[in-house]
């Protein structure tokens, strides 16, 4: 093993040696490397002969770039054309930092790390697999998942995805999960995702208080945790009661044993799909400057041999974006359309009692999604005359069908489910 990764696992062990335990052997072997050539270029920065940086500069020291390129942009080409740290821009990750303290009251008094940007949340969420899956090693969550964990995780890492029923009655299945962790002591890793991809629910408040419970309860019989809190669709949530926060805040100081992770990004938050920024935050109790900084730098150690960093555009974009006086004002726009369809999916189905005939809604207050269980058809039959004699498109999985309500035009969110009900009776 290299010896800065060595070094980096002596400096974890000294905080928390359930952590090291927690880590894969991949985990346990990467480093960010500060010798060689990053440590070279470092040494040079500033000299007025410097033959070390991996880019082309101009006569004039700026970066060298193509003018029918650099003129659809506006920011100075600084921010845009070099390399950004594998780590992130510092600035932005402060800001994400201070951001994520806003938008979670809980976390006041609670220290957690600086966030390490990944090429949005599938790369933050493969990182986080190479630094902490095995393969054979379990991942406990719902059986309604996003699809693309099994890509990410399965394929790419050789985990076994240990699911228990999303749902119990209406609300959250709190005691799945909890059986699930009572399934033998020792490495539980647990994935979850609120507000959910595919059905568009967010646990109330009461339950976030008993997972937290349950969590703790698992720690306290020996259990070490990593739970990976996937928050892609975090802050839109549209009903009372349902939890606002992150259930990052309630386990980030926990249990010595329990290590939060939290991925999240502007994707969806900030609706820039494109520009793929994420972060990968951590949070333990007892967690200190010197831990976090080890876990900082092996999560951009894995990023650099994997994508060396993400884009310095998009980056720069999304900074700039918060510091915007109309930023917060622009959200909640954003926010309030989403909520209006929101809204007429929950009209539509007050008013169609006839729809529970052929379907009926999983619950969903939250995210761009909302499912519908068929009674008695084959989803992907359904969704074939849906697209064939309605001109509609859906998700068909299984016997449910996902639909995206945050794509539809609000004219039209009542008539998909028309659309659904004839295909069903056809």
């Amino acid at each position: 093993m290299n010896a800065q990764a060595e070094e980096l696992n002596e400096i974890i062990k000294k905080n928390n040696e359930n952590i090291y335990d927690l880590l894969s052997d991949k985990g346990k072997a990467i480093f960010f490397p500060k010798k060689g050539i990053l440590s070279q270029a470092a040494a040079a920065k500033g000299k007025r002969i410097n033959a070390t940086i991996g880019m082309a500069l101009e006569e004039d020291g700026s970066p060298m770039r193509l003018k029918s390129i650099a003129k659809n942009i506006k920011l100075d080409p600084k921010e845009v054309f070099p390399y950004a740290p594998s780590f992130g821009k510092k600035e932005l990750r402060e800001k994400w930092k201070e951001m994520i303290y806003q938008k979670n009251p809980n976390l006041e008094g609670k220290e957690i790390s600086l966030p390490v940007t990944t090429n949005a949340l599938t790369h933050g969420l493969s990182m986080l697999g190479y630094m902490f899956i095995n393969p054979g090693d379990k991942v406990i969550m719902p059986d309604l998942f996003w699809g693309n964990y099994k890509l990410i995780l399965i394929n790419a890492y050789g985990a076994v995805f240990d699911t228990f029923e999303t749902f119990k009655g209406k609300g959250f299945n709190v005691n799945g999960l909890k059986e699930r962790l009572n399934d033998g002591i020792g490495k539980k890793i647990v994935l979850l995702n609120f507000p959910n991809n595919p059905t568009g629910y967010t646990i109330t408040e009461k339950e976030a208080a008993k997972i937290k419970e349950l969590i703790k309860e698992s720690a306290e019989k020996g259990n070490k945790l990593v739970v990976i809190i996937d928050d892609a669709y975090f802050g839109l949530v549209y009903k009372k009661g349902v939890y606002t926060q992150s259930i990052f805040s309630e386990l980030v100081n926990l249990h010595e044993n329990v290590l939060a992770i939290k991925l999240d990004g502007a994707t969806k938050e900030d609706y820039v799909w494109g520009l793929r920024v994420g972060f990968v935050t951590y949070g333990i109790k007892g967690g200190d400057k010197a831990l976090y900084e080890a876990l900082e730098s092996k999560t951009a150690g894995a990023v650099r041999g994997n994508i060396s960093n993400d884009s310095h555009l998009s980056q720069s974009l999304v900074y700039h974006a918060f510091g915007d006086s109309k930023y917060l004002n622009e959200k909640k726009k954003k926010y309030n359309l989403l909520r209006k369809r929101f809204k007429i999916v929950n009209k539509v189905f007050k008013g169609h009692k006839e729809y529970a005939d052929e379907f009926i809604a999983l619950p969903y207050n939250s995210g761009y999604f909302m499912c519908v269980r068929l009674n008695n058809k084959d989803g992907d039959s359904v969704r074939q005359i849906l697209l064939d004699k309605y001109d509609t498109g859906v998700i068909a999985i299984g016997n449910i069908l996902r639909i995206a309500y945050s794509s539809l035009k609000t004219e039209v969110v009542a008539e998909i489910f028309e659309n659904i009900y004839k295909a069903c009776k056809e």
